[in-house]
């Protein structure tokens, strides 16, 4: 089960009643991004949520892709963004804390640390597999992103 797919949205109750309608909890699935990130979603919203709804779609819902906002697009931008949160050196009670304010979305940390996890074995494999082809570039960068990781 992909990180996104553990994302969820806080204050979930107050944006269905908001929205008048039952929305996912879930940040990605598609119900929500029809009913939350939509126009008509946002103007229902009060200012506070509306100005981290807006956030989000902004940053991770903005593709020139004629699926969007189905076509992967946003679950790759949220994943750099985990990613890159770890590289600065923030730990997974930290990320989820950062996510949480910046957009209104929420994970368990045990989750994040899974992701963290697999993210980490991942760059070994690659590392494993360039030193294996003789690819000392793509080995030195896997390297580097496992480091990133670890912390």
């Amino acid at each position: 089960m992909a990180i996104t797919d553990k994302i969820y949205l806080k204050n979930h109750r107050q944006i269905a009643s908001q929205l008048e309608a039952n929305v996912p909890r879930g940040a990605f699935s598609g119900a929500t991004l029809d009913l939350v990130f939509t126009g008509d979603g946002i103007a229902e919203l009060d200012s506070a949520t509306r100005d981290r709804v807006l956030d989000f779609a902004e940053d991770f819902l903005d593709c020139d892709c004629d699926q969007n906002p189905y076509c992967g697009c946003p679950e790759r931008k949220f994943t750099r963004y985990l990613l890159e949160l770890r590289a600065e050196g923030l730990g997974p009670d930290r990320i989820v804390d950062v996510m949480t304010d910046d957009y209104m979305v929420y994970a368990y940390t045990g989750d994040v640390r899974s992701f963290l996890d697999d993210s980490i074995r991942t760059m070994e494999a690659v590392e494993t597999l360039a030193d294996v082809e003789g690819d000392a570039g793509t080995a030195e960068r896997a390297r580097q992103a496992k480091r990133d990781l670890s912390g």
